[in-house]
């Protein structure tokens, strides 16, 4: 019995004093973040923004008490997809018709879903946002929460400055560090913006160069302009709970239409063929109260998870589907 004391002692001295102690006001982090910072490559005048970086209490707000998390699927998606956002939709297509024409020919990448995203995402470039986005990605690091995933995003973001990518006194938009017409994070912009218009700049508040970039992030990701994104369905309940998805986390179960076509009480051939690869979800779940685990519930194709790795909500990748099949109707 001493023996495994001893042992437990040790261990629990050895996890104390070998993990970093994490910092006790915000201050502190920053002199520690800044010299992670330097450690990767972060050069001595881009480290000097550090120093100027605010605590932003309200995007611990934000990040607590998004729509995405309180919002049913019908609320979600009836404020996204009205009449006025498409009405804004063919007014911004009509300005740029050409651009989103060319656009759309080179990646392969439809504009009814290059309008929807934009829509949805800033209704056409109006709502850019207005915060700090160096200081909200800062703030999003110093908390424990993601702390990991804006840790990342914040280096990225101080060597695309440090590269001339990006200006640093620009860089106002989304709490969550989003920036421009598409709301990029600082890794979508590394690996996805383009300077469509040759001007040694990806300025993505510009039509030119955020129209591209989103088309080229599309095309990257697989988009199939001739596939399905989802088709809403009536559940027979016999179906076994295990098949519902309601986390837009990972996608389980996806499994031939011919498995899931004997629980759909109203299938017909406009869902596709038996050997198109599915799943199902049920996204109230989870966020209504007392809500039917059998209702709403969509029938989700490959394109669906691409919208998924752009943002990985439910209803975002519903309302973008909804809205694109909209301007379909109007284009």
């Amino acid at each position: 019995m001493k023996i495994i004391n001893l042992k437990l002692i040790f261990i629990f001295y050895f996890f104390l004093f070998s993990l970093p102690a994490y910092p006790e006001t915000f201050d502190e982090w920053k002199r520690s973040f800044s010299q992670y910072a330097s450690s990767q490559g972060v050069s001595n005048e881009t480290l000097s923004i550090i120093k100027d970086l605010k605590f932003l209490p309200k995007v611990i707000e934000y990040d607590r008490y998004q729509p995405e998390f309180y919002e049913d699927t019908s609320t979600y998606i009836g404020k996204r997809t009205n009449n006025k956002k498409i009405n804004i939709g063919l007014q911004t297509y009509k300005k740029n018709t050409d651009l989103i024409n060319k656009v759309e020919k080179k990646f392969n990448v439809e504009k009814e879903l290059l309008l929807s995203l934009m829509g949805i995402e800033t209704n056409f470039g109006k709502y850019l946002g207005k915060m700090d986005i160096l200081s909200s990605l800062a703030t999003l690091s110093y908390d424990k929460r993601r702390s990991d995933f804006f840790t990342k995003e914040l280096i990225i973001a101080l060597k695309l400055i440090d590269n001339k990518k990006i200006r640093a006194n620009e860089l106002y938009g989304s709490w969550a560090g989003a920036f421009g017409n598409f709301q990029f994070m600082p890794s979508t912009i590394l690996n996805n913006a383009i300077d469509y218009n040759n001007d040694n700049l990806i300025d993505l508040k510009s039509t030119e160069d955020s129209f591209a970039s989103a088309a080229n992030y599309l095309s990257k990701m697989g988009w199939n302009s001739n596939g399905k994104c989802f088709n809403k369905i009536d559940l027979d309940e016999k179906i076994p709970v295990k098949y519902l998805n309601y986390s837009a986390r990972k996608i389980k179960y996806k499994k031939k239409l011919s498995f899931y076509k004997k629980f759909i009480k109203n299938f017909n051939k406009d869902l596709g063929n038996d050997n198109d690869l599915v799943a199902i979800i049920t996204p109230d779940k989870e966020i209504v109260d007392n809500s039917n685990l059998y209702s709403p519930a969509y029938l989700i194709y490959n394109n669906y998870e691409i919208i998924l790795k752009w943002n990985r909500s439910l209803r975002f990748a519903l309302a973008v589907c909804t809205l694109k099949d909209k301007f379909t109707n109007e284009l």
